[in-house]
């Protein structure tokens, strides 16, 4: 197979998530394939009605190559220029799905096996997929997770701390604001003291960074606010016990702090000659827990266009990942 052929044709079938399922029975097919070819099993593990994760073993496996089918929405199909492949996907996973598969292939056709690839549905809204391979583990020791990494090993990668935060007042004529009470004014008294909350620090992820990414409320501009609310997004470091109960502190007594995600940072695993690098996104990897193996981080493309306009993946660099895969693959297999 081809790995830029086979990119165009992934970025060309529309998976934004929870529609999986085209892409799903494309790569089934493929996988399907490589099975027959090279006396593999493949198997579909139902996540829920019409989503499916996939798995492909070859012998017993060691290592599993290991990323998500879906993308961030909107559906952007593919198109090339001399140097890029560009659409939804390039990157943020499409191209890493390619790169797993042509690396897969060229193993076996060098004798290789004892490895496996695993693709998941639903990474980039609640790891659904991921949290049901994780009751499923095949007996691997070590689990490659492809995001975009520049084509080196991330040594770490932050966690997700995400609140949604509620004042609640009273209407009012605004002409007459002493016979109300502001649920806006309420929930920026809060989120002023969130935003001045220490932020934790690890030695190799660095420091935690909180975004206030959405507020909302109100009736009119002539109506004292009933109710308002914001959703807070912190990267987080650690194991982030202090900060969970430093946003419960912090939005008191204006407003209530609701808990809606929480996933740990996780420190990864590195070997010799490979670049290394550190990440701030979450990835399926503390989802997924041990049941895969010890979890190493590696993927071409850079995730400062993933879910963008802009999205592309290098071709070079898309060629690089399939070696780096294999390279991978047999130095865990030792």
């Amino acid at each position: 197979m081809n790995v830029l052929e086979l990119t165009r044709a992934l970025i060309d079938i529309d998976s934004v998530t929870p529609n999986e399922r085209e892409v799903g029975d494309y790569l089934f097919e493929k996988l399907s394939h490589l099975a027959r070819q090279f006396d593999g099993k493949v198997e579909r593990m139902p996540v829920e009605e019409g989503r499916d994760n996939l798995l492909v073993r070859f012998g017993d496996p060691v290592t599993v190559l290991s990323t998500h089918m879906d993308t961030v929405p909107p559906f952007i199909p593919a198109s090339e220029d001399a140097t890029h492949i560009w659409g939804r996907g390039a990157c943020d996973v499409k191209g890493i799905i390619a790169a797993m598969i042509v690396a897969a292939e060229s193993l076996l056709l060098e004798g290789k096996r004892n490895f496996g690839l695993l693709f998941v549905v639903g990474e980039e809204r609640n790891s659904a997929g991921a949290l049901e391979a994780a009751k499923h583990g095949c007996g691997s020791r070590f689990l490659i997770n492809g995001e975009p990494t520049e084509n080196k090993l991330a040594l770490g990668s932050k966690g997700a701390l995400r609140h949604e935060i509620v004042a609640r007042g009273r209407m009012a004529h605004s002409a007459y604001p002493e016979l109300g009470e502001s649920a806006i004014n309420k929930l920026l008294n809060a989120l002023e003291r969130i935003r001045k909350i220490e932020m934790p620090e690890d030695p190799i992820l660095g420091k935690s960074t909180l975004n206030i990414g959405v507020i909302s409320g109100g009736r009119a501009p002539n109506v004292i606010a009933d109710e308002a609310r914001a959703e807070v997004f912190v990267r987080v470091v650690d194991d982030a016990s202090g900060l969970r109960k430093a946003m419960l502190a912090a939005a008191q007594p204006d407003a209530e702090a609701k808990e809606v995600l929480f996933i740990p940072a996780v420190h990864l695993g590195s070997l010799d000659g490979f670049e290394t690098t550190v990440v701030a996104y979450t990835t399926d990897i503390p989802a997924l827990g041990d049941a895969w193996g010890k979890p190493f981080l590696f993927g071409p493309g850079t995730i400062h266009v993933a879910h963008t306009s802009e999205e592309r993946i290098a071709k070079a660099e898309l060629q690089a990942a399939v070696g780096a895969y294999k390279e991978l693959v047999e130095r865990l297999a030792r």
